[in-house]
């Protein structure tokens, strides 16, 4: 039973929220014919795809539409369109993916990928170390692998100096085979350097005995750090009078690397390439690094390589170098390099011998590719020409979509300021190999100064050519040829006609200062004011002046001390060193007659606009205004600026 009392029954139910509201009156709308009532347009909100390129995602061998969906943060509906899209079908979001569709599918989806090679259930055996040997530049790198597998390449190099990134096997004594990396130690060389340790085991640090620890050497030392690679130490030219090992010793302990001697785990070898001296022990010191890293690898299924160097040959097509690093490289295999594909059609070993494999840690040059790859790029070994194409086409879409979005330019409210303005100088680049191409663009662009910068138009691996040329005038560019072959005389007359300057050099010190002076005569220059003399005043003489010929005037009789005076420019009154007036020169004669400029030594007397302060003893200094253009500078480590 409900009971309640008699409050309870006189409560209002509107202070309880109880209430019914109450019906409004209804009004009725206006006619169609009034002018609508003005708002503010929004607009729509359309909820796009948004890639990300700066995001890196793991793939692997098997993987699923799950998981892949997982780490690319995409719905695994989305996934499935992009499968249908290029022409993949699956029956369950739960069915393993091949490692290039699981790459072609996040490369729609806008995000990066790193392959991750697993080598569960296979057989993994021993395999060569690969030593890639690095320091500064002239300290007898290449002479030491010359020593080391009995030729001599350092004579065939051009100006004397190592430019390319050469990859060969040396048959040491004992019957073990190391396979070699040389790299260039010029200051413009430092991605090839860094490539070399990217692909390495251990590193060979040559420094010379009478020279000790320099920039590159040190540079050499980071990249060893950041691939994480063991290096050993080769103190090189310890034949000579000057040659002081322990001081090095000493250098190399005071930048960070333990040696052995001195509680360490870094090895240091004595030697002399010239001498052929220590290069028994350099080869236990490696061999003994090799087998306590126990280097293994898969030497069955697709393989993995990397590449090394990238040339274009006028009959053969691109020639790429690579060094492989796990499975088996086989003749008549679709590839894919980067962004190109092919099929290969021939491989050769180091000694330029026809081979139909090659296995871990050997290096061979393949040819068939349809384009050239970069230096650095991954080959990677695919089942059928659809795939590769397929991939490659993902790829460059995926590059050109990064290049874009590189360009494009997020106004902010720094470009209110004013910047100064800088010339450009365009620049054609061509070489002989991929890698010194992108090593003269590096250094070409480390040349760029506040007022002239370096615009690399078109760069390009192989000879001149007349499609270059017309590049070249269509957008006044220079052309920068690096190790090629010398135009036809036709082209070249060709490009005088044009105006275009070719540069031809086979060593990067001549190329960087032609184009270093090159930029000089280019560059506006800054102006500046700086003193062209000055005059000391001995006495002062007072001109009354009248209505024809105007006010009174003082003229300052003066003595040049420094320099030259001269008419046309501005005077600057000094007084106890500092400054009472400055204004133009009005009138200058010398023996009561006019003149335009008077000498060190010579008396005279001068004007000055409006300025009658005169006193005996005083200083005038004449101002000239003049353009400072900026400075090639060459250091000691063969780094070049310009100032």
């Amino acid at each position: 039973c409900f009971h309640a009392s008699s409050q309870v029954w006189s409560r209002s139910d509107a202070a309880y929220g109880l209430k019914p509201p109450k019906r409004e009156k209804y009004v009725r709308k206006g006619s169609r014919n009034q002018p609508p009532v003005d708002a503010p347009h929004v607009p729509c909100k359309v909820t796009a795809t948004k890639s990300n390129p700066d995001k890196t995602i793991e793939i692997f061998e098997g993987m699923t539409l799950v998981e892949l969906a997982k780490r690319s943060g995409k719905s695994v509906s989305s996934l499935q369109d992009i499968l249908t899209t290029v022409g993949e079908k699956i029956q369950s979001e739960f069915e393993p993916l091949s490692m290039d569709i699981s790459e072609l599918v996040a490369m729609e989806v806008g995000v990066n990928v790193k392959r991750l090679h697993s080598t569960e259930g296979k057989e993994v055996l021993p395999r060569p170390p690969v030593v890639t040997v690095m320091g500064h530049v002239d300290h007898g790198k290449t002479s030491l692998l010359d020593a080391l597998r009995q030729t001599s390449v350092a004579a065939k190099e051009a100006g004397g100096i190592t430019q390319h990134l050469g990859a060969f096997v040396v048959g040491m004594s004992s019957g073990a085979s190391i396979t070699f990396l040389d790299t260039p130690g010029h200051a413009a060389f430092s991605a090839m350097r860094a490539r070399g340790a990217a692909v390495t085991d251990i590193v060979v640090l040559v420094v010379a005995a009478d020279d000790g620890v320099m920039p590159q050497t040190l540079e050499a030392v980071s990249h060893a750090k950041s691939a994480n690679v063991p290096v050993v130490v080769a103190v090189n030219k310890c034949d000579k009078p000057g040659a002081n090992p322990e001081k090095v010793k000493l250098q190399l302990a005071s930048e960070g690397l333990l040696l052995e001697e001195m509680g360490g785990d870094i090895q240091v070898v004595e030697v002399s390439a010239l001498k052929k001296t220590g290069l028994d022990n350099l080869e236990e010191a490696l061999l003994l690094q090799a087998d306590m890293m126990d280097l293994k690898a898969r030497f069955d299924g697709p393989a993995q390589a990397y590449v090394v160097e990238a040339r274009l040959d006028k009959g053969r097509g691109p020639l790429v170098t690579t060094i492989v690093k796990a499975g088996t490289l086989v003749c008549g295999q679709h590839v894919v390099v980067g962004s190109q594909w092919g099929k290969i059609r021939a491989i050769k070993d180091a000694a330029g011998r026809l081979t139909q494999r090659a296995t871990p840690a050997m290096p061979v040059e393949i040819e068939g590719l349809r384009g050239l790859p970069m230096a650095g790029d991954d080959v990677i070994a695919v089942h059928s020409e659809e795939r590769a194409r397929m991939l490659s086409s993902g790829r460059k879409k995926k590059f050109e979509e990064d290049r874009l979005r590189g360009k494009v330019h997020i106004p902010t409210s720094d470009d209110t300021e004013e910047v100064p303005k800088r010339v450009e100088m365009a620049v054609i680049v061509k070489g002989d190999v991929q890698g010194t191409v992108q090593a003269v663009t590096d250094a070409l662009t480390t040349l760029n100064s506040p007022q002239v910068s370096v615009n690399v138009v078109h760069v390009g691996v192989g000879p001149i050519s007349q499609s270059d040329v017309d590049l070249a005038q269509a957008c006044g560019a220079c052309i920068v040829g690096f190790n090629v072959k010398s135009p036809p005389i036709s082209l070249t007359q060709a490009a005088t006609r044009a105006s275009i300057k070719v540069i031809m050099h086979r060593v990067i010190y001549h190329v960087l200062e032609d184009v270093a002076n090159l930029i000089i005569e280019k560059a506006p220059g800054t102006p500046e004011t700086q003193v062209a003399g000055q005059a000391e005043v001995l006495n002062i003489f007072e001109v009354k002046g009248s209505k024809s010929k105007g006010p009174d005037v003082k003229i300052a009789g003066c003595k040049v001390v420094e320099g030259f005076v001269n008419r046309s420019a501005t005077m600057r009154l000094l007084r106890s060193g500092e400054m009472v007036f400055e204004g133009p020169c009005s009138s200058l004669k010398r023996e009561k007659q006019d003149v335009d400029s008077v000498k060190k030594g010579n008396e005279c007397g001068l004007v000055i606009n409006n300025c009658c302060d005169f006193q005996i003893g005083d200083v005038i200094q004449c101002l000239e205004q003049v353009v400072r253009k900026p400075k090639f500078i060459k250091s000691e480590s063969g780094a070049v600026r310009i100032e």
